[in-house]
Formats: structure tokens, sequence, C-alpha cells
């Protein structure tokens, strides 16, 4: 055996060793199409309308790797997550189980601010103010006293309410616009407060959530609030006695750190009362700056805002400068996963908006896999068939170059991690058709050599030859056409350039390398005289 053959030989067996290699390491990944799973299209929110083109093509893209890492590290494999356009991304999550659950992961803005906790007499003084402004704009409301929102005793902001009456009436508040009256009716936002539990803290029934939210986006109340001074809602709603209220935290308008300081969460469990928490990492220049501020509050609240939501507002005990924790009560131990998920891959630069949403069924996916493999089985054994009963020798060298073939291309997409997807086994059962055609061209070039008389090997040499150029054509346009499905295409329309690229790399090697070597090997057995089955 010479050489050249020898060399021929090991490269085939390279290639086939290295693609059941990764077909045997990494299987098969299945696409959404084939394993079923959720398909969503977003946009990032812009309601005012103020962006510009370019705003909205770097927000997209900032959206884009923070998803990214957010898919990547919930632990979903062979997702797919791309930008569609200019300010569109595609995102799809084969075998995923709690949609809702992913849903809110991509979507959770995750703008984490620090906040200081200011007391609630920082509002108390406007309050009368507030409700006049109400009134003035909607003098047709008329708020009845509510006896299951309030405590049946003056809670203490009702008692802080009549005394900042009492003065403002004495100081001729009147004359600023304030109402003199203590009736329910006439206090609209103020009587649907109660002071909570914590300094800086006012207690809303849920049922009064809404109504509060209404007020508190009018321009008048806006106007009406202390400057620096913002009111945020806590995260989760609390029961006292059988009703169940929300915070309205009173904080610091300007946030003294943001998430962006933090390097690493994780989930967790405090160990003395076995509440839900998420510790965090700050880097040194967080650190400095939360050093600094815990320093300062020492016996104060500091609130952790996630989303213009108060998810805790703990009493400093002492400094802190390295690491910190949110607590997030009885939460469950996935919400603090999630949590530390979204803190660690940061923030959305705004807010996502789901354009579609599809959902494919296992079943859908098990049809198309079945119908799929019968597909092909079929295709296959008709190819087999006909090419070993027309071409013979030849036809047998063609199959196995062919067997190669699929080898190599699933070996080729298992190593890549590419989703098998049902266009991807139309391009599969395509590049099939393609390695045979190349094999047609170079057989009916060998018959048409030795018809001219040469011997078995010139015919062979010069049939490969001659052939070279059209196999050469055929496949370079088909991968050129494949590459531009991939770079304009999405989706389905990517796996089927992605299994139609590579099985053209691997069909023209089995055609033209693989199935010249097994002619080698065949003619070097024969003498040149003896003829050979074509």
């Amino acid at each position: 055996m010479s050489g050249t053959l020898m060399r021929r030989l090991l490269i085939i067996a390279a290639a086939i060793g290295l693609a059941t290699f990764f077909l045997v390491r990494n299987g098969l990944t299945y696409g959404l199409d084939l394993k079923g799973g959720m398909y969503l299209a977003l946009e990032v929110a812009d309601p005012q309308g103020t962006m510009t083109a370019a705003a909205r093509r770097d927000a997209t893209d900032q959206a884009l790797d923070v998803i990214r890492n957010r898919i990547d590290e919930f632990g979903v494999s062979e997702r797919n997550i791309q930008k569609y356009g200019d300010d569109r991304i595609i995102v799809e999550l084969p075998g995923i189980q709690d949609e809702e659950r992913a849903k809110d992961i991509i979507r959770q803005t995750a703008l984490l601010e620090f906040q200081n906790v200011l007391p609630t007499t920082e509002v108390q003084a406007a309050l009368p103010r507030i409700d006049a402004a109400i009134l003035r704009v909607r003098p047709d409301l008329a708020v009845a006293a509510d006896s299951a929102a309030r405590p049946s005793e003056p809670s203490p902001l009702d008692l802080l309410f009549q005394q900042q009456q009492q003065r403002d009436t004495t100081a001729g508040a009147d004359s600023a616009g304030a109402t003199a009256s203590n009736r329910p009716e006439d206090r609209p936002f103020s009587s649907l407060l109660n002071q909570g539990p914590g300094e800086g803290e006012f207690l809303v029934a849920v049922e009064n959530v809404n109504r509060v939210n209404e007020f508190l986006n009018m321009p008048e109340v806006q106007r009406l609030l202390p400057r620096n001074t913002v009111l945020r809602w806590g995260r989760s709603p609390q029961g006292q006695g059988a009703q169940l209220f929300r915070s309205l935290f009173v904080l610091k308008a300007q946030p003294f750190m943001l998430g962006t300081a933090i390097e690493d969460a994780m989930p967790g469990k405090d160990p003395q009362f076995n509440n839900t928490i998420v510790t965090f990492e700050l880097n040194r220049r967080g650190g400095r700056i939360f050093g600094r501020e815990t320093a300062a509050n020492i016996g104060n609240r500091i609130a952790i805002v996630l989303d213009k939501q108060v998810v805790s507002a703990p009493n400093v005990i002492s400094q802190i400068t390295t690491n910190g924790q949110i607590e997030m009560g009885n939460a469950p131990i996935t919400e603090a996963r999630d949590l530390a998920l979204v803190l660690r891959s940061g923030a959305l630069p705004a807010e996502i908006n789901i354009l579609e949403q599809r959902s494919v069924g296992p079943t859908l996916g098990n049809d198309s896999v079945q119908q799929g493999k019968i597909a092909g089985i079929i295709g296959i054994v008709l190819i087999l068939g006909i090419m070993i009963g027309y071409y013979r020798v030849a036809g047998v060298f063609a199959c196995i170059a062919l067997f190669v073939y699929v080898l190599i291309v699933l070996g080729g997409l298992s190593a890549f991690h590419a989703a098998f997807t049902a266009p991807g086994i139309a391009g599969f059962l395509l590049s099939i058709g393609m390695g045979v055609d190349g094999n047609v061209l170079i057989f009916e070039r060998i018959r048409e050599e030795l018809e001219a008389g040469k011997n078995n090997r010139a015919a062979v040499d010069a049939g490969f030859q001659n052939a070279m150029g059209a196999i050469i054509d055929t496949h370079l346009t088909t991968l050129i056409t494949a590459l531009i499905l991939y770079n304009f295409g999405t989706g389905p329309v990517q796996g089927f350039a992605v299994t139609l690229s590579v099985g053209i790399i691997a069909s023209f090697f089995s055609a033209v390398y693989v199935t010249r070597t097994l002619f080698m090997l065949y003619i070097n057995r024969r003498s040149p005289t003896e003829p050979i089955s074509i």
C-alpha cells in the first residue's frame, strides 16, 4: 500500500473518530420545534416615544447581552437568543418547564438602588395640601370612611394628622388651600394611609393600592411632595390581623448606590430565623460608598429597591463595607435564586415588552422527530438501493462514503452544539442529495472515459478530475446560499442553514475524498485490463 493511500485512510479514520467522539460525548441537540418549549419576540419599551433609532439599537444590544447572561445562568441548554432587525430580540427556550418564571427573569429590569429611608413626618406635613389638591381636581370625589381598611381606633398616623391639622389651622393653613375637615370623605388620600410598623413606612390596605397609585400619579400631588422625597411600595403584602396591607416607604429620592456595585449574589437562608435571604458582595468602590453610608446611618433604615419596589428595608446595626444581604422574609428559595441571578447578570437598560409568545408542546416535537426519521430512512434506503443497483461496486463505494458523510454531519452538529430542527432535517436530507449528485457526476465521467478506451486507473483519474469543476460549482453556490440564509434568517431558517452548511462541507469531503480513496483501494487490487464494476 502506497504512502499516499495510507495517509488518505488515516485522514478518513481521524474524521470518523472525531465525529464519533463528539456524537457520543455531546449527543444531538434538538431545537424548539422538536423538543418543545417557548418562543418569545421582545422589544425595548419606549412608551414616551423619546428614543432615537440609534438609542433603540444601543438599548437592544445591551438588553441582548443581559438576557443572554440571565438565560445562561438560568440553566436552559440549547437556547437561541438573537437580535432580529434593529430593535427586536428573539428568544427560543427548548424544553423549558416553568414558562412564567422564565418570562419574569427575562423581563425583570433588575434596577437595584440603595436609598435612605426618611421619617414619615417628611410627608405628613404635606398631606392636608395633597388632600385639598385632589379635591380641587376631582370635586365629585367622595371617599367614604372604610373601617375595614383601617384600625377601629385612631392609628398613630391619624393622631399625627390631627395634631398637624390643628397646627395648620392655628397658623392659617386654610389660606394655603388645606382643608380643616377631619372627615374621611374630605381626606381622599391621607385617609387611606395607616402608620406602618417601622420608621418611614405607611401601610395601605391591598384593596386601596390602586386608588393610592392613581392619586400619586397626579401631577398636582407630585408637585406637593417634599423635595428630594419619593414614595415606593414594598414588594410583598403583609398581614395584620385578618387584613393584607402593602407598605409605602418614604425614601430619599437620590439613591446613594446602584446595583452595578454588586460583584456577586447568592441565595440562602438566615441561620437564626430561617428566613430567605440573598447575600451580595460589593466591589471596592461600592464597599467604600456603602461603608460611608452605613456608618452615618447606624440605627436608621436603608431601603433596598429593585425595579422601584422595596425588597427590604433593614435597620443599620453596624458599618458594612464588603458584604450585605437582602431580606426576603418567607419567600420561597426559588425567588431568592432568581433575584440573585438577575443581580449577577446586571440590569436591563429599559423595560422589555413581549410582542409575541408561542408555546410548542412536546407532542408536536415528537411528531416532527418521528416523521423526520421516517422520511430520512425512506430517502436513504431508496438512495442506497438505486446507487447499488445502477452502479454496482461503485454504488457500494458511494454508500460507504454516504455513511461517512452522515457520521461527520451529526458529529459536526454535536461539536458545535447546533440545534437539530425540523428545517434542519430538511437541510440534512438536501445535503445527502448533493453528496449523491457528486458521486453520480464522477461515476458518469468515469464511464465516459472507459468507453473512450482508457485503462482503469486513467479513467478513474480523469473522471474525478473532469467532474471536479461541476462538483465545486454546485457545492460552493449552495454553501453561499446557506450562509446568506443564516445571516439574514432567524430561528428555523437558521437551523436549516446551519445543517445545510455542515452537510455541504461533509458532502464534498465524502464524495471527492472518501470515494476517491475507495476507488484507489479497488484499482490497486485489480489488473489494469480487468474491467471495473461501475
